[in-house]
């Protein structure tokens, strides 16, 4: 019976991670569904195309929320029920995956750079707070958020190793998940990679069609 923790954490994060908030809070909201507009991405940067602040600021921390509690509760209360490293490397994982893939929204989700940030604030404040300065600092001189999100996506990991024991002792399974999110996130921004090499990519505070 000793899986039965682990299973069902991960169970759990995975459900949290399928709830597409960028869906949820524009239909509260009173806004146009965001998969009919702009990138027709479920997510933060793309709700902000509707012109409505508020609502993406919204999707943004309830995205990252919800990468960030699976890690936090496994983190608080795991201990007393056998949930070690590798666990927290699962849900967290899980998490991510069930943004890119929600089973609420038919598997259509958006991808995963809030909830990837969640995950690492989970893991540690300084790993999240070094990824969000690379995004901000690539954001704000670019102008581009996918190529933001896709240099977070490439140094996210080493973060995570650089910071071998000066912050936390790296655990392995948790380096291969942080891989394989990193994997998922450039796959999901591919048509951004095309995009910026033609110059056709659509910057920060662009509209609807952009």
């Amino acid at each position: 019976m000793d899986y039965v923790y682990p299973i069902g954490a991960v169970l759990a994060a995975y459900l949290i991670g399928s709830l597409s908030f960028a869906v949820i809070v524009s239909k509260l909201m009173g806004l146009e569904d965001p998969r009919g507009y702009g990138s027709k991405n479920p997510g933060a940067t793309n709700v902000l195309r509707s012109g409505n602040k508020v609502a993406a600021a919204a999707t943004l921390l309830l995205d990252a929320c919800k990468g960030w509690l699976p890690m936090a509760l496994v983190l608080w209360f795991g201990k007393d029920h056998g949930l070690r490293e590798g666990t927290l490397a699962a849900v967290g994982l899980a998490a991510f995956i069930g943004h890119l893939y929600p089973v609420f929204f038919r598997f259509q989700g958006g991808k995963g750079v809030a909830t990837a940030a969640g995950v690492l604030f989970g893991i540690h404040w300084v790993l999240g707070l070094a990824t969000l300065t690379t995004w901000v600092i690539v954001a704000f001189f670019s102008r581009y958020s996918s190529l933001a999100a896709i240099a977070c996506a490439i140094f996210a990991p080493w973060y995570y190793l650089i910071g071998d024991r000066a912050f936390w002792y790296a655990d392995k399974t948790m380096v291969l998940a942080l891989f394989v999110m990193s994997a998922f996130l450039m796959l999901r921004h591919r048509e951004n990679i095309n995009k910026l090499l033609q110059g056709k990519e659509s910057k920060l505070g662009g509209g609807r069609k952009g």
